[in-house]
């Protein structure tokens, strides 16, 4: 249960670190099990909670579906889950696994609520030097940003993607997707998390977030990521649209 604090600590801030959201074996078992031979493409699904028992566990754990039911005030529904893996630097190029540009995920996961949350959970110690999480605190009460393409590619992943959206009549339309960067924004409000193993970050649709390059020469970062709406909320994209409901 999160203390009245960590609640108030979320709402003015739009994110809060929780500790001790999978054990130390459970993070082990993660690794071990995305360890293994995958078919190709196999990080492309981004519903893998719906049709893989494990993956279904970690993204319905109690834990993790206690602070979300305390936090939207909701039942949670499972939208999509991610593993994001950045190899150390000795196994890429120079600057190690890319990062992902500074966003908001509601530009890419919109709803017709406006509601959306995320936890990002670490599945190996992260921090600055290994291209850990990072938030920019009270990003959440000032709208959606104005973003442009992601450009540096040296720190972060730059790609573009047409999706297909729905609304709830049944009308249809595309709508093109980049690797968002946002515009305007001051670096220095920047604040890059250290997060322990088997710890995670629950943040606000809004909260803009991203990450930079694994510059770490020997450590890997890890890190598994789920995103949720409260039930009755509608999600635009039709990849992602049906939803799972998580059972605390």
């Amino acid at each position: 249960m999160l203390t009245p604090d960590q609640l108030a600590q979320y709402h003015r801030d739009g994110y809060l670190v929780v500790h001790g959201l999978f054990t130390p074996d459970e993070v082990d078992r993660f690794v071990a099990y995305e360890q293994q031979s995958k078919p190709e493409g196999w990080n492309e699904d981004l519903r893998r909670h719906t049709h893989d028992d494990l993956w279904r566990g970690y993204a319905v754990n109690p834990r993790i579906a206690e602070v979300l039911e305390q936090v939207l005030e909701a039942d949670p529904l499972v939208v999509q889950s991610m593993y994001l893996e950045k190899k150390p630097a000795a196994e890429t190029a120079a600057t190690g696994g890319q990062g992902i540009a500074l966003h908001q995920d509601l530009h890419y996961l919109p709803t017709d609520t406006g509601r959306l949350i995320a936890c990002w959970c670490a599945m190996s110690d992260t921090d600055a030097e290994n291209g850990g999480l990072c938030v920019v605190p009270g990003s959440h009460t000032e709208g959606m940003y104005t973003t442009h393409k992601a450009e540096d590619a040296s720190e972060h992943d730059a790609w573009e993607f047409e999706y297909t959206m729905r609304d709830r009549d049944g009308r249809e339309w595309k709508e093109k997707m980049y690797s968002f960067e946002i515009e305007g924004l001051d670096p220095e409000r920047v604040l890059r998390l250290d997060v322990p193993a088997g710890s995670g970050v629950i943040f606000d649709g809004q909260t803009i977030h991203g990450s930079f390059a694994n510059r770490s020469h020997t450590r890997y970062r890890r890190a598994l990521a789920f995103h949720y709406v409260p039930d009755g909320t509608w999600v635009y994209r039709t990849d992602v649209q049906e939803t799972m409901p998580v059972e605390g």
